[in-house]
């Protein structure tokens, strides 16, 4: 089986480009061809290690060329760079054969099912239903947000099979005949000893993860004992969350790390992770979390925590948004190491829901299935 999979870009060390090369190298192993193909590589590395086997072809089209511009040069280029996007992809689909097409849900999602090159065509998102209208935007932008949001929801309807990662998310979509359920997969660790007071933040110092939140949260826990906080990557948020640092005099007990390439030591030294997003997908730091038999304390958020926290067994939520609420839950758990410790049990248990070749096996079935 021929799989070709399509994507802005494999250079940003995140969730969707981790999850990507880790179906691709799948694919490989168990005896299938992979093209991964973008429109935005720009010469960069990807950012997780593919198999050699996997071929990857970018068509230069440099959509992100465009990303900060004002609206109206979007909004001429626009038309322009899907013209050729289209051309360039059609003459590679016709060239290559693919048995499948798979969109990573990217600038091809309008146009890709009107391309009869006889391969079927599967749309997966790693968003919720909503993600436009989170995006917080005011103005032209807002209503462009509005607009796209609903024209989402026509153009999934054009796929052969359309994937979202949650039982929640699904609900958004409506009853639509060709959408199934596949989460992303992580494979189950050793369990972390949950004995260091550390409580760990994974992700982009962005709007959507919203660490500012987390940070305030932080600030409101009278008792901290000896407890810190890690906010672990980077972003353009860093220069404002450390200024928030500052003012609120959490200098000593919050610290931003940046990117860590020892992820494993990350989690091992952790008894607690924390998720403060406004929105979301399938959080996979949920998901790696729980592999090493972590609790984790997070917002409910569209869309994700619901489908992997169940609230007092395996992790808490809390109401999205509410800091008060998130400060006193922290507090909480903090102070019950028999808590952190019967949580975290159940969240190692938890974890086989996500093992690999559990989830990977869905997505073979539905391949074939499709052939």
């Amino acid at each position: 089986m021929k799989l070709l999979y399509l994507i802005a870009g494999t250079y940003r060390a995140a969730g969707m480009e981790k999850v990507l090369a880790d179906k691709a190298n799948w694919f490989v192993a168990h005896g299938h061809e992979v093209v991964v193909v973008t429109t935005d590589q720009r010469g960069q590395q990807p950012a997780f290690a593919m198999d050699p086997a996997i071929r990857q072809i970018d068509l230069g089209i440099n959509y992100e060329e465009t990303n900060g511009a004002w609206f109206l040069k979007k909004a001429v280029l626009f038309p322009f760079k899907q013209f050729r996007h289209k051309h360039r992809l059609t003459a590679l689909l016709e060239t290559e054969k693919p048995d499948i097409t798979i969109s990573m849900f990217c600038n091809d999602v309008g146009f890709l099912p009107k391309i009869k090159d006889g391969s079927k065509k599967v749309l997966e998102v790693h968003f919720s239903r909503f993600k436009r209208l989170q995006y917080g935007r005011k103005g032209i932008w807002a209503l462009a947000d509005r607009y796209l949001s609903n024209r989402d929801a026509e153009y999934v309807r054009a796929f052969d099979r359309f994937v979202v990662l949650t039982e929640e998310d699904k609900g958004y979509w409506g009853d639509l005949p060709n959408m199934v359920v596949i989460p992303n997969g992580v494979p189950r660790k050793d369990p972390a000893p949950l004995k260091a007071h550390t409580v760990i933040a994974v992700g982009r110092y962005s709007f959507q993860k919203a660490l500012d939140r987390l940070i305030r949260a932080w600030a409101g826990i009278e008792d901290r004992g000896d407890w810190k906080l890690k906010l672990v990557g980077d972003g353009e948020c860093r220069p404002q969350l450390n200024a928030l640092i500052n003012d609120l005099g959490l200098y000593d007990t919050v610290e931003l790390t940046g990117v860590r390439k020892d992820m494993e030591s990350v989690y091992r030294n952790a008894s607690i992770l924390a998720l403060s997003s406004r929105y979301e997908g399938l959080p996979m730091v949920l998901l790696e979390a729980q592999s090493y038999g972590i609790p984790c304390i997070s917002f409910d958020c569209q869309c994700g925590p619901k489908d992997v926290i169940r609230d007092g067994v395996n992790g808490r939520l809390v109401p999205t948004g509410d800091i008060e609420a998130l400060s006193r839950v922290l507090a909480e758990t903090m102070h019950d190491p028999e808590a952190i410790r019967r949580m975290g049990a159940a969240a190692w248990e938890d974890a086989l829901r996500w093992e690999p070749e559990t989830i990977m096996n869905q997505w073979l079935n539905l391949f074939e299935g499709l052939l």
